[in-house]
């Protein structure tokens, strides 16, 4: 069973969203928190797999709460009217799981959810295209020896062949995929490999 606090100060919003999780037969709401202070209460006393936050609340901010909750097991999902670039490059640094528009269907928050207990992390498309659009001057979020796994994956190579490329296990060469498609939000490798060039970071023709 996931279990799941939600914080958001919209009462109606907060009472519909908590409604609609509990009829997941693998989900249970087991908090509901009406500002980002009660959140990182419910959190540390509660220990849920799950903190869905709103980001303009009162007291402390969804940012503010998912800073403050950051060494904390739960993994946090922002749910947000808010697309800005300047948002969503914070939540990342805060270590955020999720971070998805509140204009979603439920089918889709409730499939991040369970993406995210698998250890991935999810953030909505319109996002990364404001944080990394054309007109951004955000650098690639992919360290060198990424790149370079990044850039032999667009070449064709497969997993074992670059670990002979680079000297590495074929365990460490996927640790690394994994850690490039969580940075891209990337469902793929070809996806990845798309956005990566789309952006223009990659040193290939």
């Amino acid at each position: 069973m996931i279990r799941i606090v939600l914080a958001e100060d919209q009462g109606m919003l907060l009472g519909a969203l908590g409604s609609l999780l509990s009829l997941e037969d693998d989900m249970e709401v087991v908090g509901q928190a009406k500002n980002g202070e009660e959140a990182v209460h419910l959190v540390k006393d509660l220990q849920p797999d799950i903190c869905i936050m709103d980001i303009e609340m009162p007291v402390l901010t969804g940012l503010e709460a998912a800073e403050q909750l950051r060494a904390e097991a739960c993994k946090i999902i922002i749910l947000t009217t808010f697309a800005r670039a300047g948002y969503f490059e914070r939540a990342r640094k805060a270590g955020v799981r999720g971070y998805l528009l509140k204009d979603s269907p439920i089918e889709e928050l409730v499939n991040s959810i369970r993406t995210i207990m698998a250890g991935r992390r999810i953030y909505a498309p319109e996002l990364v295209d404001i944080a990394y659009g054309e007109d951004s001057e955000i650098e690639s979020p992919l360290t060198d020896r990424e790149a370079e796994v990044l850039e032999l994956i667009a070449e064709g190579r497969t997993t074992k062949q670059i670990a002979g490329v680079l000297h590495l296990t074929p365990g460490t060469v996927r640790n690394y995929i994994s850690i490039i498609l969580d940075k891209m939000s990337a469902g793929s490798r070809i996806e990845a490999v798309t956005r990566y060039k789309e952006k223009g970071w990659s040193k290939g023709k």
